[in-house]
């Protein structure tokens, strides 16, 4: 018998913590979906051939940066390279598509953190974004290492650090389970002292206030809705296979794990689908 059935565009989950267990909702349409209480039910979706662009909202044949289509990818200015490389700042450059999205989104404090996802790594978020950011990840713990005060200054921070840590995560490593214990306290003494020279340098080109570590931050510890780690990770592809069938046995990062495959709901943002459960 079927439980339910929503149809519409599909968005990235919402997240939030309750306690330390991340928490899912997914927009399908005008609808929000609580995915938690979904755990061990059977679902099926179904990509219904039609894509809208997440931000202008015309019909697109292929969707570019998670959800764009390609006048808005070439125009936006979230959709360009220094979003991934922040290092590359168009706004301190003076080249920035949208100065005033740049005013709003990258001349605001960030944080720089370590995290364990698929092994320990350092990251960067806008400070809005904190703990959203370590859930999209699938961080199972977070510690904020600085407070910095504009998004270039951050992806300088992170690239002296990446040559001693990963900034990236294993996204098939982390959906086959929990990584090993990290004590993030100890990781972050040690980098700071392997990075301090480098780091003072960038302080007194920005000023001390610019980049501030925080030595009283406390770790987040996150717990997932998994019931069940898959030993193999198989990835559902939409624009090959329009149809999925599983029992949903959890969700971590922007990821549905059912017994027969996984899907990352972030990469089909503005993809219209049926959604269905049976009982």
């Amino acid at each position: 018998m079927t439980e339910f059935v929503m149809a519409g565009a599909v968005a990235k989950m919402k997240t939030h913590l309750d306690g330390d267990l991340a928490c899912y909702t997914m927009p399908i349409g005008e609808q929000l979906l609580p995915m938690n209480e979904l755990i061990g039910k059977r679902l099926q979706m179904v990509f219904k051939q039609q894509i809208n662009c997440v931000h202008c909202g015309r019909l697109t044949k292929k969707s570019f940066n998670q959800g764009h289509c390609y006048p808005c990818f070439q125009r936006l200015a979230q959709c360009d390279i220094c979003i991934v490389s922040p290092e590359k700042c168009h706004y301190a450059a003076g080249t920035c598509r949208e100065p005033e999205w740049g005013e709003s989104h990258c001349m605001i404090d960030h944080v720089v953190y370590l995290a364990n996802s698929s092994g320990l790594k350092v990251g960067i978020t806008r400070g809005t974004q904190v703990p959203t950011r370590w859930i999209d990840q699938g961080a199972v713990s977070a510690l904020p290492i600085y407070r910095v005060s504009t998004r270039l200054q951050s992806g300088l921070v992170e690239t002296i650090y990446k040559n001693h840590v990963a900034d990236k995560t294993s996204w098939q490593a982390m959906l086959k389970g929990s990584p090993d214990d990290q004590d993030l306290f100890a990781r972050r003494d040690a980098l700071a002292e392997a990075c301090a020279d480098e780091i003072a340098e960038l302080q007194q080109r920005f000023g001390l206030q610019a980049i501030q570590p925080l030595n009283t931050a406390v770790v987040q510890n996150i717990d997932y809705p998994v019931s069940e780690y898959p030993l193999k990770v198989k990835s559902f592809n939409l624009d090959k296979v329009p149809e999925l069938e599983g029992t949903l046995m959890g969700i971590k990062g922007q990821y549905l794990i059912f017994d027969t495959g996984v899907i990352n709901i972030r990469k089909y943002a503005g993809y219209h689908i049926e959604l269905s459960s049976e009982s």
